[in-house]
């Protein structure tokens, strides 16, 4: 019978050097700025063997209390670069994107709900909802959640 892990929340200062070495040599592969292990441990100055060890049990917390997410339902018009347009706009008002669900366009409309991580934001949201708006092709943005 196996034994149901624990888990703690810990202080990333309060943790052994190796652990957010780990993390951070994961980090690394998964976003492809390294293409092996070797390569990923060597950048964070760990053994290979100390990343293997560890690597199933150290992950980061991300900390989504201080942050806030936000969903936002927008009706767009079916043209090329609509949805693009919208999209630019949270990237330049320093939205972060987290998820994008659009629906097939029916009767020449598309619903699509973006949810945004927007702590970041350098506007505030509904300038951002102004300004998705002013975007040609958009019929209706609003909050739906957050």
């Amino acid at each position: 019978m196996s034994k149901t892990p624990n888990y703690f929340i810990v202080e990333a200062g309060a943790l052994p050097e190796i652990f957010p070495k780990v993390a951070e040599a994961k980090r690394l592969l998964e976003t492809g700025e390294v293409d092996t292990v070797n390569a990923a441990t060597r950048r964070v100055g760990i053994s290979r063997s100390a990343f293997y060890k560890y690597k199933d049990a150290v992950r980061p917390f991300n900390d989504m209390l201080h942050g806030r997410i936000v969903t936002f339902q927008i009706l767009l018009k079916d043209e090329p670069g609509v949805l693009s347009a919208v999209l630019n706009i949270f990237a330049q008002s320093g939205g972060n994107i987290l998820t994008i669900n659009q629906g097939i366009p029916v009767n020449g409309c598309a619903a699509v709900t973006i949810g945004a991580e927007t702590s970041g934001l350098q506007l505030s949201l509904e300038e951002l909802l102004a300004q998705a708006l002013n975007v040609e092709g958009v019929v209706r943005c609003e909050i739906l959640a957050g």
